[in-house]
């Protein structure tokens, strides 16, 4: 038995231990700063959920880790800007879009340790809804500062040709070239498992919110040929994205040059509620191996999952007596869906591999274990080495959780001069909360425009 004993030692070594110090080390962002961050949005009290980061960042542990830098200058970056913070807030995103621009040409050493492991052994790389919500952001950013210009070009990022919109088009697109089948259908074809979202490509290639922050940009410029442009492909974002923008382009769209002579246009934007995030989901599946306790699977996959929606409507009250609701723009909720959709076939392959590999190892020296000493041996070895890699393998459900999942717009044509705003909140009938901006200077020249965040 002393034979034996050092192979099963091996097996624990080898696998067991490895494996809790991975799970120690390779954590994602600490639980208690992510309930006091939520708490706070929730009450909209931003600097809170800020004052949480910085205090979690202090000490010899971190709350946000190297490995994910790019998620804490995320979820700063878009609270500093819900809280007014722009500057801030500008210098937060452009280091999380820089950091996903190095994390492609990452080390192979990490791609290999994610395959055998999990995917937390590797930096996150941030996902492509991320990506071009930060552009997004950063234009109100600069808006807010007075720089225009600087809002225009974190625009033409998403909008310019062979800009992040057209790449991601196009980044999802691969097909067998003999069988025509999308990498969606070969996942699905190569490991069994039909329980993956059924899309091919990415349907989103133009996106309404940032087109109409576009068009208000270049109008605060004056540039009446660009504001054109963009509406144009504003329209077409709606017809060729069905699948993200189901209703009518908003009124508000169609009556942004509509303004009288003499007056003035007072443009609102309204965020509301919290975009879905990542959750494990646990799918069993079975495996051809010889050892009956390695037959049967468990593939834990990150599936975006919607959270609640607290508000349902949304109105603006001019001087306590002009009241109109703001539409629906772009779901952007529907949007992180359709991108991370997109990738899901990505994410089963890799994860289909990870455990073929951990599983046929594990049947090797079961198996082994059997022909050397007796069925029980193998049983104890299969066993060790299912809790231990069942144990190593998680979903990777890093994501911003700060994003919104809806954007509103409105507005009204006034007289220039100095108004009281009340954006109220409501669900169903009922006003769950407001924000009231007082004497809101409306200009006859240049760009007026409110924007009001309520993330609940």
């Amino acid at each position: 038995m002393a034979k034996i004993g050092g192979f099963k030692n091996i097996i624990l070594e080898t696998l067991i231990i490895p494996v809790f110090i991975l799970i120690i080390t390779s954590c994602a962002v600490s639980s208690n700063v992510y309930k006091e961050m939520d708490n706070a949005v929730k009450e909209t009290d931003f600097e809170s959920a800020i004052n949480a980061i910085r205090k979690g960042q202090e000490g010899r542990r971190a709350a946000y880790s190297e490995r994910n830098a790019i998620l804490l200058f995320l979820d700063k970056g878009l609270l500093e800007h819900y809280a007014g913070n722009y500057a801030a807030s500008s210098k937060d995103l452009q280091t999380a879009e820089k950091l996903i621009e190095e994390a492609y040409t990452k080390s192979i050493s990490e791609s290999f340790f994610s395959y055998i492991i999990n995917d937390y052994t590797k930096e996150y790389p941030g996902e492509d809804f991320e990506d071009i919500y930060i552009n997004v952001f950063n234009a109100l950013n600069y808006y807010h500062r007075g720089d225009l210009e600087g809002a225009l070009v974190e625009i033409r990022k998403l909008s310019m040709s062979s800009g992040k919109l057209d790449m991601l088009s196009r980044k999802y697109e691969y097909t067998d070239p003999k069988s025509g089948a999308s990498l969606n259908e070969m996942a699905k074809n190569e490991t069994g498992i039909r329980q993956l979202p059924d899309t091919k490509t990415v349907k989103f290639s133009n996106s309404a919110l940032a087109r109409f922050l576009g068009a208000l940009f270049y109008l605060g410029e004056g540039n009446t040929d660009a504001v054109r442009i963009e509406l144009e492909q504003l329209y077409r974002a709606y017809s060729t994205n069905s699948n993200i923008y189901k209703g009518q382009v908003p009124a508000a769209v169609k009556e942004i040059q509509n303004v009288p002579g003499g007056m003035a246009r007072l443009n609102i934007i309204s965020f509301t509620g919290l975009s879905p995030v990542k959750e494990e989901q646990l799918i069993i599946h079975y495996l051809p191996f010889r050892h009956p306790v390695l037959q049967i699977a468990a593939f834990k996959l990150p599936v975006l999952v919607q959270r609640p929606a607290g508000i349902t409507r949304v109105e603006a009250v001019i001087n306590n007596n002009r009241r109109f609701d703001l539409e629906l723009l772009e779901d952007m909720g529907s949007v992180v869906r359709e991108t991370y959709n997109a990738r899901f076939s990505n994410i089963l392959l890799k994860t289909y591999i990870r455990t073929i590999i951990k599983y046929s190892v594990a049947d090797i020296a079961a198996m082994e274990a059997v022909r050397r000493q007796d069925s029980l041996t193998g049983l104890m070895v299969s066993i060790a080495a299912r809790t231990a890699m069942d144990s190593s393998e998680r979903a990777d459900i890093r994501m911003s959780r700060y994003l919104p999942d809806k954007a509103y717009v409105g507005g009204i044509n006034l007289d220039p001069g100095a108004y009281s705003v009340i954006i109220n909140y409501y669900s169903g009938n009922r006003i769950v909360s407001n924000a009231i901006y007082n004497d809101v200077i409306v200009n006859k020249n240049g760009l007026n425009l409110i924007q009001s965040v309520k993330l609940r």
